[in-house]
C-alpha cells in the first residue's frame, strides 16, 4: 500500500489489520502509528488529518499523541528514504498511541474512520497478545535468577539470548554469476 492518499471507499478489514500491524513502530517506549500511515488508512491527506487533530488538541494529551523531535524525524527520514527538501515533509510527524487512534474516530467523522479504527484496535490488541508471553517469560526468568546462585548465571544469559529476536543474516546486494 503506498503512502499516498487513497480515495477508494471499499475497505477490507483484514487488510486494515495487516497494514496497521506492519506500520506500528516502537518509539519512546510506546507502540505508535505515524500520522502519514493513518492518513493512508483513513483515505485522507496527512495535512487534513493533522488539521483535525490540531483543531481538537484537547482530545489528544501527550500520552495519546506527540510530535517527533527533529532527531527522531531525521532517523525516520533515513529509514524510509524520505527527502529533506522539495516533496518531503517540512514538519515533524505526529505519532499516535493506541488511545490516540481511538480518539481519532471522534475527530474524523466518516464510516471509513470507524472501520479503520476497529481494524487498528485489533492490530494493537493482536500485537499485545503476541508480546505478552515473552514479557511473562522474562519476568519469570528474573524471579528464578534471584532464587538461584551465581553458578546458573551462564544458563540465564543463554536463555535471555534465545528470547532476543534473531537478526537475519545479511545477504550481499547485487548479481552474482551462477545464482538464480
Amino acid at each position: 500500500m503506498s503512502r499516498k492518499c487513497q480515495t477508494t471507499t471499499a475497505l477490507d478489514p483484514a487488510l486494515v489489520v495487516e497494514t496497521a500491524e506492519r506500520r506500528i513502530l516502537f518509539l519512546r517506549g510506546q507502540r505508535v502509528l505515524l500520522d502519514s500511515d493513518l492518513a493512508v488508512l483513513y483515505g485522507v491527506s496527512t495535512g487534513r488529518l493533522n488539521e483535525q487533530v490540531r483543531r481538537n488538541r484537547r482530545r489528544f494529551p501527550s500520552d495519546f499523541m506527540f510530535e517527533l523531535s527533529a532527531e527522531e524525524a531525521a532517523i525516520l527520514r533515513s529509514q524510509f528514504a524520505i527527502s529533506k527538501r522539495r516533496g518531503g515533509r517540512r514538519t515533524p510527524p505526529l505519532v499516535f498511541t493506541e488511545h490516540g487512534v481511538a480518539m481519532l474516530s471522534s475527530v474524523l467523522h466518516s464510516e471509513r474512520a470507524v472501520q479503520v479504527n476497529i481494524g487498528v484496535m485489533r492490530a494493537f490488541g493482536r500485537l499485545r497478545r503476541m508480546l505478552a508471553p515473552h514479557e511473562q517469560l522474562a519476568r519469570k526468568l528474573e524471579e528464578m535468577e534471584k532464587k538461584y546462585d551465581s553458578q546458573f548465571h551462564v544458563v540465564f544469559d543463554a536463555i535471555r539470548a534465545l528470547l532476543q529476536a534473531p537478526t537475519p543474516p545479511k545477504r550481499p546486494i547485487g548479481f552474482r554469476r551462477g545464482e538464480r
